[in-house]
This record gives C-alpha cells, sequence and structure tokens, in this order.
C-alpha cells in the first residue's frame, strides 16, 4: 500500500474541511519501524493486553487505535489507562468517545478529567504516508474536504440511511489514500487495495485484530468472552459475494 508515488495521497490541513483540519494529527511514518492498527477495543482490556503481548512492539514501534476504545466492554477505564501509557500510542476518536465528549451517553467508569480531557483531545483523523486512520469511513461520492466529523466518525453504507444493508462505502471507494478504519463489524478483517477494516467484534464474543502497515500481516486473539449480544445481520461477512472486494 505504500509506493514511489506514495507522497501524492499525503494529507495536509487543507486537504480536510475547516472543521475537522484542527483535530488532525499527522505523524512522520518514517520515524517508526513498525505500525499497527488495532481495532475496535470497547472496553475489552484482558484481550488488548493479550494482542499487545502478541505483537511484542518495540521502543521505535508505533500503535493506532481505529476509536471506539470505550463503552459496552467490562473495563473502559482500564482500556484508556492502558493505552495512555503505552509508548508510540494514538487513537482516533470513534462514534462512542463522541457521544461521551457530546453529553448524548455516561459512563461511570470515567470521569469528568478523562472525558472532557483525554477522550476530548483524541484526532478524529491521523495520517502517516499514504494512509489516514478514521473510525466510521469516507463517502466515495464526495472529496475529503468535504466530510464533517460526524460523517467521518459514523460513515458505512452509501447512502448512509442503508446501514447494515449496504452497500458499503470500502466496495466503491478508489483512493488515493488508503484508510484504515473500525465501527463495521466484521467476522473477518476487510482489505481492498484502499481500505482496510479492522472491527472483528472482539466485544461482542468475535475477535480483537490488529494489522501490521508494513508486512500486511494480521495478529488476533479471540475474545475471552460476550460482553454484548449482537444480531447475526450486524456482523458482516466480507468473503460474501454480495460484498466486493
Amino acid at each position: 500500500m505504500t509506493g514511489p508515488d506514495a507522497g501524492d495521497a499525503r494529507i495536509g490541513r487543507g486537504d480536510l474541511s475547516p472543521t475537522v483540519a484542527p483535530y488532525h494529527l499527522r505523524l512522520d511514518e518514517a520515524a517508526y519501524d513498525n505500525i499497527y492498527l488495532v481495532g475496535d477495543v470497547h472496553g475489552c482490556l484482558a484481550e488488548l493486553e493479550a494482542l499487545v503481548s502478541d505483537i511484542d512492539p518495540g521502543p521505535h514501534d508505533l500503535l493506532l487505535f481505529v476509536g471506539d476504545l470505550v463503552r459496552k466492554g467490562p473495563d473502559s477505564d482500564g482500556v484508556v489507562e492502558y493505552v495512555r501509557q503505552l509508548p508510540n500510542a494514538y487513537s482516533v476518536r470513534g462514534n462512542n468517545e463522541d457521544k461521551l465528549i457530546e453529553g448524548r451517553k455516561e459512563l461511570d467508569a470515567l470521569d469528568d478529567s478523562t472525558v472532557e480531557g483525554y477522550l476530548g483531545s483524541l484526532p478524529v483523523v491521523i495520517s502517516f504516508g499514504d494512509a489516514m486512520v478514521v473510525h466510521g469511513g469516507v463517502d466515495p461520492r464526495q472529496d475529503l474536504a468535504d466530510h464533517d466529523i460526524e460523517e467521518l466518525l459514523n460513515f458505512r453504507a452509501v447512502p448512509p440511511e442503508n446501514g447494515y444493508d449496504g452497500p458499503f462505502w470500502w466496495e466503491t471507494y478508489d483512493g488515493p489514500t488508503t484508510v484504515f478504519f473500525g465501527h463495521t463489524v466484521l467476522d473477518d478483517p476487510v482489505v481492498t487495495d484502499h481500505a482496510v477494516g479492522l472491527d472483528t467484534g472482539c466485544v461482542y464474543g468475535g475477535q480483537l485484530t490488529a494489522y501490521n502497515y508494513r508486512t500486511g500481516e494480521f495478529h488476533s486473539v479471540e475474545a475471552f468472552d460476550t460482553y454484548q449480544s449482537r444480531p447475526d445481520r450486524k456482523f458482516l461477512d466480507p468473503t460474501d459475494p454480495a460484498i466486493s472486494e
């Protein structure tokens, strides 16, 4: 997913809307050995610890989370504290962080200073090399500069009101920037030429998954429990012929 023309897809502040640009974190790809993208954790601390142990990141490796560190699972506070103490670890804001920040939901395990401070400081977009991380996705019908925060946090289907009935944005998105995302629960990761989906439903009894950007390898751990039930129709099978590659 990288190559000699990767610089053509680098994201600058001018490539994002004025409402999104202040929430963009740009990282230097060359500063890190391996770069790992981690799917939605949703308070599953034990699984996250097991996944990081399996990855065994070195001091010059980078961990990037696709958001939704919190809610639904057993230990949101523990996950936040764990991620905060990891070296070279960053997360984008997910829709579940946004619900807490905006006061639409509350979580007793997280105090106001954590919600307003750490969660409130999370970027909506992280970019590096020719790639970007957002929680939900992008609308292939419009320029990146036309996206607002809500779209980047929640986008899934085209049109959006179709939800889990699809078709899904990554089926027709053709770059140039590679997008790493979560939000849409998958039986297995989605991989296309310009998108990688990493929410494999750990909190619903699936897996917690990470992707090595340098090698293209996946690391996954099975959920230790089913912390929340979910209808089968809201678990996508990427091998389903109805979902294009």
